[in-house]
């Protein structure tokens, strides 16, 4: 894989860790953080940046795999290559593992907040008929569904207008990435595209 001391990534429990190359030690990667970072650098650390990596799988080319722990989403390439990209994922007790497919996908997508949600956010009741896409959206600039056979799951891979949030556990169980990164992977994604989802202490949607 890319490496490097800015790249390194390292994942102690629930928390995320960092390499800081100025100190050479490992420090917790929290929202107060990430968001100094971002402010401070206009991108979040080398780890979670776009990159080709080695990346050694049984799974077909167009295979995503989601490393939900270390805040990894792979793009499967042929040739033992990946692209990974770094992901925002579910905050303590909306993480979830299975193995899904891309059922649609859309850009600039409505975000329509589940019923869940609305009834226990009431920023999310004011959008229940549908909040639309755009730069404020909180599925920023495209979506990919998931599905299990013809069910929506609820669950999606979508960008966020808010990327300092990459690499922390943030959502509802959805899968977030920066606007950019969610562009290019749905440039590179077909409807039907197998997806697994690993999360070390997750709830089991279908067996991995």
């Amino acid at each position: 894989m890319a490496a490097g001391l800015g790249a390194a990534l390292a994942q102690a429990g629930p928390t995320t860790q960092i390499f800081d190359p100025k100190t050479h030690k490992w420090i917790n990667y929290d929202r107060k953080k990430a968001r100094q970072y971002y402010a401070a650098h206009g991108q979040v650390p080398d780890a979670f940046r776009r990159q080709i990596v080695t990346f050694r799988t049984a799974e077909k080319p167009g295979t995503i795999i989601i490393d939900g722990n270390q805040h990894f989403l792979y793009l499967v390439l042929p040739g033992l290559k990946a692209v990974r990209y770094g992901i925002g994922v579910g905050r303590d007790g909306f993480g979830w593992a299975g193995i899904v497919r891309v059922g649609r996908m859309a850009e600039w997508p409505t975000w329509t907040p589940p019923a869940e949600m609305v009834a226990r956010d009431p920023n999310a009741a004011k959008f229940a008929g549908g909040m639309p896409g755009g730069p404020d959206n909180p599925l920023g600039a495209r979506a990919l569904y998931l599905y299990q056979g013809d069910q929506d799951t609820i669950y999606r891979i979508h960008g966020t207008p808010e990327p300092w949030t990459i690499g922390l556990d943030v959502s509802s169980g959805c899968i977030r990435m920066n606007n950019d990164d969610i562009v290019d992977l749905h440039a590179q994604v077909q409807v039907g595209a197998k997806v697994v989802v690993l999360m070390q202490g997750a709830a089991l949607y279908k067996g991995v």
